[in-house]
Formats: C-alpha cells, sequence, structure tokens
C-alpha cells in the first residue's frame, strides 16, 4: 500500500514510516518541519514539506490510506492557547480531510490521545468510556474525532482513531520536552536534578514506541467507524519509574519538586483489549526493557 503520514519527521511518525516501510509498504511523510526534523525521516520516504492546511494535490496521487499524526501536543501550552491548538489541530484536521476528500482518499487512521477521557471514573479505561477532556488539547483531539465522525458518516470515510496513553522510547527529542521519562532520564543521565510533578504520585501507561508502531501497521485493514487504546494496561506511579530509571543507571540524583501543573489526570491507564481482539496486537515490551533502550539512546546522542 501506499500511505501518507502527516507528522512523519516527528518522534512517533518518524518510527510510524520506519515500520511501514520494513513491511514493504511505500510512504509519503507530509510535516511542515516545525516540530519534527528531515533527519528522522527514513530515506526510503517521499518527504513533502507542506502544512496539512496546503499539501499539494498530487502528493494524493496513488495513496491509499492516511496516517494523520501532526498536531500540537503540549498540554500545558494548550491551558495558556486554547486558540493556537483549536486551530492547528482542529482546523488543520479539517483542511486535511477536505484536501482527502477530494483526492477520493478515504481511509485515515488518526493519532488521538487518552487526554480525551479526562479524569476517569473507572480504571482501566475503555473505549466507551465518556469523552471528558480535561485540557484544551484534550479537548482538541475530542474535536477531530467527533469530526472524523461526521467524515465517516457523511463521506463514507474508513476511520480508525488510536488513542494513545504514553509513548516514550529512543528518538523523543520534542524542544521543549514535556514529557516524563525523557526528561527524567536526560537530567539523570547528567546528573542534575530531576524535574517531577506531583511528587510523582500520578499513575500512568507508559507504551514503548516500538509497540506502539507496530498497532499502526495492524490496522490498515480495518473498515468503517473504529476507537482503540493503546496501552500497556498497567499503570504504573511515576516514582516507580524514577526508581527503575535509577536502578538501571546505578545511582540517584536529587528530585526537583514542581509541584502541580494545570491540564494533568491523577490517574489513567489503558484496556486495550478491544485492541487485541480485532487485530491480535499486545504490547510487547515492558517497562524495563523499554527504558534501558532509551537510556541508552540517550547514551548515544
Amino acid at each position: 500500500m501506499k500511505i501518507l503520514v502527516t507528522g512523519g519527521a516527528g518522534f512517533i511518525g518518524s518510527h510510524v514510516t520506519r515500520m511501514l516501510l520494513n513491511s514493504g509498504h511505500e510512504v509519503v511523510v507530509v510535516d511542515n518541519l516545525s516540530q519534527g526534523k528531515k533527519e528522522n525521516v527514513d530515506k526510503r520516504a517521499q518527504l513533502v514539506v507542506a502544512d496539512i492546511r496546503n499539501i499539494p494535490e498530487s502528493t494524493f496521487k496513488g495513496v491509499d490510506s492516511v496516517i494523520h499524526m501532526a498536531g500540537l501536543i503540549i498540554v500545558p501550552e494548550s491551558v495558556k492557547d486554547p486558540v493556537k491548538y483549536a486551530d492547528n489541530n482542529v482546523i488543520g484536521t479539517i483542511d486535511l480531510l477536505e484536501s482527502m476528500r477530494k483526492a477520493n482518499v478515504k481511509n485515515i487512521i488518526f493519532s488521538s490521545s487518552a487526554c480525551v477521557y479526562g479524569a476517569p471514573k473507572t480504571l482501566p479505561i475503555k473505549e466507551d468510556a465518556p469523552v471528558h477532556p480535561d485540557n484544551p488539547y484534550g479537548a482538541s483531539k475530542a474535536a477531530i474525532e467527533s469530526f472524523l465522525q461526521a467524515y465517516n458518516a457523511n463521506f463514507d470515510f474508513n476511520v480508525t482513531i488510536l488513542r494513545y496513553f504514553n509513548p516514550y522510547g529512543p528518538g523523543e527529542m520534542h524542544e521543549p520536552e514535556t514529557h516524563a521519562i525523557p526528561n527524567f532520564i536526560k537530567a539523570a543521565l547528567a546528573k542534575k536534578p530531576i524535574p517531577l510533578y506531583w511528587n510523582g504520585e500520578q499513575t500512568r501507561d507508559f507504551i514503548y514506541i516500538e509497540d506502539l508502531a507496530r498497532a499502526h501497521i495492524d490496522v490498515l485493514s480495518q473498515t468503517g467507524h473504529n476507537i482503540f487504546n493503546i496501552g500497556t494496561e498497567k499503570g504504573v506511579v511515576v516514582k516507580e519509574v524514577l526508581n527503575e530509571i535509577f536502578n538501571i543507571l546505578g545511582y540517584k540524583v536529587p528530585i526537583d519538586n514542581l509541584g502541580k501543573r494545570p491540564g494533568d489526570v491523577q490517574a489513567n491507564y489503558a484496556s486495550s483489549e478491544k485492541l487485541k481482539k480485532s487485530v491480535g496486537w499486545q504490547a510487547k515490551v515492558d517497562l524495563k526493557e523499554g527504558l534501558k533502550k532509551t537510556i541508552d539512546f540517550f547514551r548515544s546522542v
């Protein structure tokens, strides 16, 4: 198949692109390089430097499916500037969908987030849990999901929504970096105080990047309208992740307690049973192995 990957120069997008290519697919990456890096894109892929609002029509020639991963992702920033997130993520996605419709490309896999659930009433979180985002980033993802449902209903789009929990792994080099694991590892390797919110008492579902990327290949043949969680189904207290990093490194560093952070929820972890039943996917890399691989990457850069 020929797959167009928006945001394919980013952390997750570059891993998905590489896995698609290794699986024998042809890949076109569309990225405006505002966050992603050109060097992240596998040389076997075609790179089109463009914003999702104005992708050249010729880019869609021969494309069978779009994996849509482009978007702003920083929760605290979304709290400070909700309009920016509505404009870029939601309106940008509608522009993409209209470009797809004109090109008669009607298959899309969307990179959504566990943020759409907000603070869950029950754990693990299943796909039928209420959508109740607690921050504008999550609200932008929920709004996009609603538009995708409308395009399925009105224009016969095949839509698969993947709600990510907490991806981590080699290659995560956001600027600025707001995610826990890369910040913990970089600080620990530099032997500087580790930035920690909420005293590390939050519970999260950390999913290794290769497991996450593999799910996108597994759902390529899905039709209709589908929503799947992608997580390990195991909730881990953040301070336990920190202790595991210290165990791997063989030393500890001080903690920089940053207090509360707006937009965070106390606990979430996934039920991915629906995805397992549909395509046989399940997480394979446990936290210890994933952290070791991620530490090795940051030691090498």
